[in-house]
């Protein structure tokens, strides 16, 4: 794939997440979505920070608002009650299925 036609795929998606009904996330939201669900868990708010080299409080901020839209949820580490550990929700893995055929259905349009 060349640059520019990963670039078209990318607009492609962009303007198919934008149209549907689904909840609009930022490039940092995306991005902790998307390592919640696609890497082993648990992921803790430090862990995430971490892995995606960012402070803390980003984590945090994005995930307020992929728990208001839920997309993820918290939950207070039973063995260790300073740590929060993020975990995956059904809403979340059916917005990520949608997501996929999306990328699935753009990469097919290409020329």
């Amino acid at each position: 794939m060349k640059p520019m036609d990963g670039l078209a795929l990318w607009r492609a998606v962009t303007l198919a997440s934008v149209r549907s009904a689904d909840p609009d996330l930022t490039a940092r939201q995306m991005a902790v979505l998307l390592t919640v669900y696609l890497t082993p868990p648990p992921h803790t708010v430090r862990g995430l920070a971490a892995l995606l080299g960012v402070g803390k409080p980003v984590i945090t901020r994005a995930l307020d608002a992929m728990s208001t839209a839920g997309l993820v949820k918290r939950k207070r580490d039973d063995a260790d009650r300073r740590n929060v550990l993020v975990q995956r929700t059904v809403k979340g893995s059916v917005y990520l299925s949608d997501l996929g055929a999306r990328v699935a259905d753009a990469f097919g349009g290409l020329p």
